[in-house]
């Protein structure tokens, strides 16, 4: 038997887990047994338990309540596993950096072995990498699963479904217009489902034949997962070489901790710092149940990017730079309903479109994960998760969803045209609100789900991105890429601050304003579902200090063309169209500098169902 000394001699403070120190390690846990252990495995056999581990016994005077400590020295601790025994029962160390015995994804037998974690932590040269702490006014995020976003063959890339697939396309996130892309769960999970077998005694669980294709359960939060960085690979460092990857390519990388509320407060703290110090990442998105308040008072979070879908008021500064984001499914609600033509909604149009407090960023969407994907929001008005297997029970039922006339796949050349008409909308109510705009992976290209909302469990080609409809869908591509240059290009639509709707420079105009079917004059009745909205570009400072244009966003929501008087310009201006979605033959939109002039500057016509995006330029000398 290999020997090894204990030393409780030393008082330091050290965190949980395991620490390198000189000589050996230092071991934490917390354990409410009687007795516990540290047990070390050789490393020749990852994937079965060595049947005589060396048991290490963590002695009583290291214990302070149901924390155990010690300090383990000897020369070949650092070529071996480990994990922990208390009462006779093995178990994995929560705060492991990595794990073996995780295997493949879909793995059944993983169920069944002791995770153990590496001993020594590999070291990584980030060649002075750090966090891009790009202001939300100024992200566009992009949000996608791991395996999904390169899993389907189309997708031409090497290692699909990992870390390095993500790396792969890197270059179509920048041509784009990506800053920011958010991962969903990464840490350590077990996609193999298991369930509480109801007829055993001792309360084993079963597989239950279904895979947690999302991540959302119990997870070693502070490890990556080992499926997404592929055959014999370190999940440690493949996750650090994306994000060094993305950040020299100037996109910052979100992830997304869940939490079932059955860790303490410290843990999940503790947790959230190892992901923004060790992996250096730009914010993490907290789902479940998190102890908000107390990582919103963080001092080592505080240049962070932190999203929930609450914030305490009392926690959201109103000076200096905005890194708390509410990200919930306010602005999906609403907008969704302005999309259908509901009645009432053009209050929340104008609501939406412009809030964007001081104190903490807004992640606007129009698509998440739970729900449909754009494509089925125009293409569905009912949830088609049977192959889930509930029957279809479960999934949200209010989806806010108009499917165009015709459930599901058609040829109907009408309905394939409106479809596309509201996908056009729809960007543009997401990429034209000042808060920061968020679009899943894939509804670029008009990804469909067949559907299904609530894929959990759908590892399959229903989850997973065909990037052939990059070509099927060109148009749509196109477009989005338009609107997204449009964005960047005028911070009108992306300001510091929520427009007053006053004009408090004394410009000549509002910062914002709203207009009806006659100019100056709002109608927020019920049944109106049309709204003009003027944007003053003196209230808008691009980086050079010029001053942006002016704006004139029509938006018909009604199935019904509608007039709408357009509101005088300074002296030597002209209105252009720069979007609508109602022209086809233009794709929606007219790239920069080839804007055609209104052919009335006293109204605009716009067509059922259609945004119009009007720029006022100056005369040129030929126009007089």
């Amino acid at each position: 038997m290999r020997q090894y000394r204990i030393d409780n001699n030393d008082r330091k403070a050290y965190p949980f887990g395991l620490t390198n120190v000189e000589g050996g390690i230092h071991v934490s846990v917390t354990a409410e047994a009687k007795q516990c252990s540290l047990l070390l495995f050789a490393p020749s056999a990852p994937h079965q338990m060595d049947p005589e581990p060396v048991r290490i016994m963590f002695p009583e005077e290291g214990r302070t309540g149901n924390v155990w400590e010690m300090t383990v020295t000897g020369k070949d601790l650092y070529r071996l596993q480990y994990a922990f025994e208390a009462d006779g029962q093995y178990f994995p160390d929560p705060y492991g950096y990595a794990f073996t015995g995780c295997g493949e994804w879909g793995d059944a037998e993983q169920v069944h072995r002791l995770l153990r974690s590496p001993v020594c932590q590999e070291e990584f040269d980030w060649e002075g990498d750090k966090p891009l702490r790009i202001p939300y006014e100024d992200c566009i995020v992009y949000r996608a699963h791991v395996r999904g976003f390169t899993r389907h063959s189309s997708s031409k890339v090497k290692d699909k479904g990992t870390f390095r697939g993500i790396i792969e396309k890197i270059p179509y996130m920048k041509e784009l217009g990506i800053t920011t892309l958010e991962l969903m769960p990464i840490a350590e999970f077990s996609e193999v489902m298991t369930a509480r077998n109801e007829g055993d005694p001792a309360g084993r669980e079963v597989l239950t034949g279904k895979i947690n294709y999302w991540g959302y359960g119990r997870a070693f939060h502070g490890a990556p997962k080992v499926a997404y960085a592929g055959k014999r690979r370190s999940p440690v460092l493949e996750l650090k070489n994306l994000v060094k990857e993305l950040h020299q390519a100037g996109i910052e990388l979100v992830a997304e901790l869940f939490f079932t509320g059955q860790e303490s407060s410290v843990f999940v703290l503790d947790m959230v710092r190892r992901w923004v110090r060790e992996y250096h990442l730009d914010g993490v998105h907290l789902v479940g149940a998190a102890p908000t308040e107390l990582l919103a008072r963080d001092p080592y979070l505080a240049g962070t990017k932190l999203w929930a879908s609450y914030w305490d008021e009392r926690d959201t500064p109103v000076k200096g730079d905005r890194h708390l984001g509410e990200y919930n499914d306010g602005f999906l609600t609403d907008m969704r309903r302005v999309l259908k033509g509901d009645e009432g909604q053009m209050n929340a149009l104008a609501y939406r479109s412009r809030c964007n407090p001081a104190g903490c960023g807004i992640i606007n969407y129009m698509a998440n994960t739970n729900g449909y994907t754009l494509m089925d929001l125009v293409s569905y008005e009912q949830k088609h998760n049977e192959e889930n297997g509930e029957r279809n029970q479960d999934g949200i039922s209010q989806n806010y969803s108009w499917n165009c006339g015709v459930e599901g796949p058609v040829r109907k050349k009408k309905v394939v045209e409106l479809r596309r008409q509201q996908l056009y909308n729809s960007f543009l109510l997401l990429f034209l609100s000042q808060g920061t705009p968020l679009f899943m992976a894939g509804d670029e290209f008009g990804n469909s789900q067949k559907g299904n909302n609530n894929a959990y469990c759908q590892d399959n080609e229903i989850s997973w991105l065909n990037w052939n409809q990059t070509r099927t869908n060109g148009d749509l591509l196109q477009f989005v890429k338009a609107v997204i240059a449009f964005r960047k290009a005028h911070p009108v639509f992306h300001g510091k601050r929520e427009p007053r709707l006053m004009d408090y420079e004394a410009c000549g105009f509002p910062d914002v304003s709203y207009h009806g079917v006659k100019a100056w004059a709002p109608e927020f009745d019920p049944f109106r579902r049309q709204l003009g909205i003027l944007y003053c570009g003196s209230y808008g400072k691009r980086p050079d200090g010029t001053e942006d244009d002016y704006f004139f966003v029509a938006y018909n929501m009604h199935w019904e063309p509608h007039e709408f008087a357009l509101p005088h310009l300074p002296k030597g201006m002209t209105w252009h169209v720069a979007f609508n979605t109602g022209d086809r033959e233009h794709n929606g939109y007219f790239e920069p500098g080839s804007e055609p002039e209104a052919e009335n500057q006293k109204q605009l016509m716009a067509k059922a169902r259609t945004i119009l995006v009007m720029i006022g330029k100056k005369k040129s000398p030929k126009e007089g």
